[in-house]
C-alpha cells in the first residue's frame, strides 16, 4: 500500500494520519504536545487545520448539531472557530517541530489563502475536507500546486467525486498522486452509515489510492478498512477527551491512539503475503499434528497390506495417510508390532 508515487512511506505500510484537528483549542502550546503525542504513537503524520475564519464562514452561519453539544450554545460557527484557530506564525511553529521530531506535517487549507500560505511553507502534500469537494476555484488552485492530494469525500455522491478529481487533475495532476478517503462527516459516525464498500467503488470507477477517514468510536472500523485495501487512515485525536471543543469527545486520548496505530500495524503484519503455505512457527507441529500409516496389529513379513490392518495415527514422521492406495494391496517386507509405523 503506497500514497502515491512518493517514497515517504514503506511499500507495504499504510499512511496512518494523527488528526489533532482543532483539539488544541487555539492554544498552541498544546497543539506542541499534541506533535509529540502523535510521534509517540507511531503514526506517519499529525494534521492540523489552517483558515482565516472570515474567509471560510458567514456571520451568520450556524453550528453542526453535533458541535453544538460540546461549545457553547448560543455562539455562532464563526466564533467558534475563532477561538479554536491558529495564527499563520502559529503553523510556522508547528512545522518545524514535526521536523524536528520526525514526524510529516500535515494541515488542511479552509480557504485560498490558507493553501497558498501552506503551499508557501512547504507542506509536502495536500488534504482537501469534505466541504470543499464542491468548490471549483479552491481545488482548481490546489491541483495547480502540483503536490499530492488527499482527498475526503464525506457528504460526496460520486457523480461529484469524479467531478472534483477532474478539476484537480486538469490542473495537471495526474491520479496516481490523488488518494480518496472515504468518509462520513456525522460525529460520532453511526455503524449502519460506514459504508465502507464504497471505498471500493471508489477505486473501482476512479482508478486512484483509497483510503478512510474514520470518525466511528473505537477501532473496527479503521481495521476493517485496512483490510479492505485502504493505504491511509486518518483518525481524530485529543490530549482529553473531557476539553470543550467541536471534536473532542469523539477523538482518541493518547494511550488509545497508540493502541489504535499499534492495531493497524499488527493488521498489516497478519495480511502477509498471497501465498499459501506452511509458516515457520508452525512448520515444528507437522508432525505433530499430522499422521501416518501404522500398524493396526501385529504384520507378518510377506503379510498384505489391509484395511484390516493397518489404520492412520500421529505422528507424521512416517508415510503420509496419501499414500494409502499404494500401500493397500501390496506386500509388508518385514514383521510389525502394533503402532509401528509402515516403511
Amino acid at each position: 500500500m503506497q500514497l502515491a508515487n512518493q517514497n515517504l512511506i514503506s511499500k507495504n505500510e499504510v499512511y496512518i494520519i494523527a488528526e489533532a484537528g482543532v483539539n488544541h483549542n487555539g492554544d498552541l502550546d498544546r497543539a506542541l504536545e499534541m506533535i509529540s503525542v502523535a510521534k509517540s504513537s507511531g503514526a506517519n503524520a499529525i494534521k492540523f487545520q489552517t483558515t482565516i475564519p472570515h474567509e471560510l464562514v458567514t456571520v451568520t452561519a450556524q453550528k453542526a448539531e453535533y458541535q453544538k453539544k460540546s461549545t457553547q450554545e448560543n455562539q455562532t460557527q464563526l466564533e467558534m472557530i475563532r477561538e479554536i484557530s491558529l495564527s499563520f506564525s502559529d503553523f510556522i511553529d508547528l512545522k518545524k517541530e514535526c521536523e524536528r521530531s520526525s514526524i510529516e506535517f500535515l494541515s488542511t487549507p479552509f480557504d485560498i489563502e490558507s493553501v497558498n500560505f501552506l503551499s508557501k511553507i512547504g507542506v509536502k502534500k495536500f488534504k482537501i475536507p469534505s466541504g470543499e469537494i464542491t468548490n471549483l476555484p479552491y481545488l482548481r488552485l490546489i491541483g495547480e500546486k502540483k503536490k499530492p492530494i488527499i482527498l475526503s469525500t464525506g457528504m460526496a455522491n460520486m457523480a461529484e467525486i469524479k467531478k472534483a478529481v477532474d478539476v484537480i487533475s486538469s490542473s495537471g495532476l495526474t491520479k496516481n498522486q490523488i488518494t480518496i478517503l472515504h468518509c462520513n462527516t456525522e460525529y460520532p459516525t453511526p455503524i449502519e452509515d460506514v459504508n465502507l464498500n464504497a471505498m471500493l467503488t471508489i477505486k473501482e470507477e476512479l482508478g486512484v489510492s483509497i483510503g478512510y477517514s474514520d470518525h466511528t468510536m473505537g477501532h473496527e472500523i479503521a481495521l476493517a478498512a485496512v483490510a479492505m485495501g485502504a493505504s491511509v487512515i486518518e483518525k481524530h485525536f485529543t490530549l482529553d477527551k473531557s476539553l470543550p471543543g467541536p471534536d473532542q469527545s469523539t477523538s482518541l486520548e493518547p494511550t488509545e491512539l497508540v493502541s489504535f496505530v499499534g492495531s493497524i500495524r499488527n493488521l498489516e503484519i497478519a495480511l502477509g503475503s498471497f501465498t499459501k503455505e506452511p509458516t515457520p512457527s508452525e512448520r515444528k507441529n507437522i508432525p505433530i499434528a499430522r499422521k501416518s500409516i501404522v500398524a493396526k496389529r501385529v504384520i507378518k513379513k510377506g503379510e498384505k497390506f489391509t484395511e484390516k490392518n493397518i489404520t492412520t495415527k500421529r505422528p507424521g514422521t512416517g508415510l503420509s495417510p496419501m499414500k494409502w492406495d499404494e500401500i493397500i494391496g501390496s506386500i509388508s517386507g518385514k514383521d510389525y508390532k502394533f503402532d509401528d509405523l509402515i516403511e
